[in-house]
């Protein structure tokens, strides 16, 4: 792929942050956002950790004829999208309506908004269900409500892999750039689905952490990993033709994407081994790197130990024992469906601008065979150029993104 295609803006929203700043701060930090779920009681369930976001009154950053009509999901993704364009000082009428488009991931949609209005169907009666019951809960809504508010009318779509989506999204918008069906893109992801019913579908899957400390309940690749803990928020950024972003701004970019790829899993019992090392190959390909050109992967970490085996399995494969330095930020926010690979993007793109890589906190006994130079305890200060992402989604979704830094 010719086009070159780099980074102009980031929105987080982040159970360690609503800002860039607060969360990178967090991040180097080491400080944890992992807690007891809070909004109603959880004694009944299994798992009561999440990584929440607190301190969050959608009153204060949008209109209030949009808050009836959107779910907490949508609020924190236009939250974070109005972020990310004021970062890149993008003007949408400037630039173009139909030229500037949206793509985003999202895997569980408007969970409470949908759960409330069916209460109330089934207590009340159909009359008292809202009216954007018809869209609020859907998958697109959040694609769907940043184009309207942003008159972003251009390319458009929503991703659904899981927690490979993000990264999906990311890969998505960047080919849309290059084959010049837009000159400005909006992508990434945003989750939260921690209502009764909500949190039910997280621990369905059977791999949520049912331990009660904070600081022991995510360890991924460690010999204590027991499942994950799941979190909400994430990161939209604005990607653009470095060309053109060239011209509108003398901003520097974040960085470049410069590699993607994404692989599906054989089904079981065939024998075959994971894609994940394909998607990994793949991606590198795609930007024309050998594996020695990595200096850093920001790694699924899935906190499940046969996960955690198969990804480090793929990582000395591609990269060989202790080949490149792994970090694991999630262990500080939780995996936050498809609102992770966005957000770890940021961190790759960040640890690139400051030549420094965030720790994996509380992950103290790292399992020996798996052979991974993971940065744990504190952050290590480190040259860099050049870093890959990973996400893994359930059901055999794998996706990975490069990202480089403009020299």
């Amino acid at each position: 792929m010719s086009t070159d295609v780099v980074v102009t803006g980031i929105g987080v929203t982040a159970p360690t942050g609503l800002s860039v700043k607060e969360y990178w701060d967090a991040t180097l930090a080491g400080t944890g956002g992992i807690g007891p779920l809070a909004g109603y009681d959880t004694s009944g369930y299994t798992a009561r950790l999440a990584g929440q976001i607190t301190g969050f009154d959608a009153g204060e950053y949008l209109p209030g004829r949009l808050l009836p009509q959107t779910d907490r999901v949508t609020r924190l993704a236009l939250v974070a999208a109005e972020r990310a364009l004021d970062d890149a000082r993008a003007d949408i009428a400037e630039l173009g309506t139909y030229a500037c488009g949206v793509v985003t991931s999202n895997a569980t949609g408007g969970f409470e908004f949908s759960h409330r209005e069916m209460r109330r169907l089934w207590s009340q009666g159909p009359e008292h269900v809202s009216v954007y019951q018809c869209f609020a809960w859907f998958y697109a809504v959040n694609t769907g409500q940043i184009s309207i508010r942003h008159k972003m009318r251009g390319p458009g779509g929503v991703i659904v892999a899981e927690q490979a989506g993000g990264l999906d999204a990311i890969g998505q918008a960047r080919r849309t750039i290059a084959h010049g069906r837009s000159r400005l893109m909006l992508t990434g992801g945003v989750e939260s689905s921690f209502d009764p019913w909500g949190w039910v579908s997280h621990l369905a899957s059977g791999t949520v952490s049912t331990r009660t400390d904070p600081t022991a309940a995510y360890l991924p690749f460690d010999r204590r990993a027991d499942g994950y803990v799941p979190g909400e928020g994430g990161a939209l950024l604005v990607l653009e033709d470095a060309e053109a972003a060239g011209r509108r701004t003398d901003r520097r970019p974040y960085g470049r994407i410069t590699g993607y790829a994404a692989t599906f899993d054989p089904a079981p019992g065939t024998g075959r081994p994971p894609a994940l090392r394909r998607a990994i190959e793949l991606a590198l390909a795609d930007a024309g790197l050998e594996p020695d050109g990595v200096d850093l992967v920001v790694a699924d970490a899935a906190g499940v130990a046969e996960l955690d085996a198969q990804e480090a399995d793929a990582l000395r494969a591609v990269f060989g024992p202790f080949g490149v330095p792994v970090c694991a930020p999630k262990t500080m926010v939780g995996r936050l469906m498809a609102g992770a690979g966005p957000l770890d993007v940021v961190c790759a793109l960040l640890a690139l601008r400051d030549d420094v890589i965030p720790p994996a906190v509380h992950v103290t006994d790292v399992v020996e065979d798996y052979r991974i130079d993971l940065v744990r305890d504190r952050p290590r200060p480190c040259p860099m150029s050049t870093a890959l992402v990973l996400a893994r989604g359930a059901g055999g979704f794998n996706s990975a993104v490069v990202v480089e830094r403009i020299p």
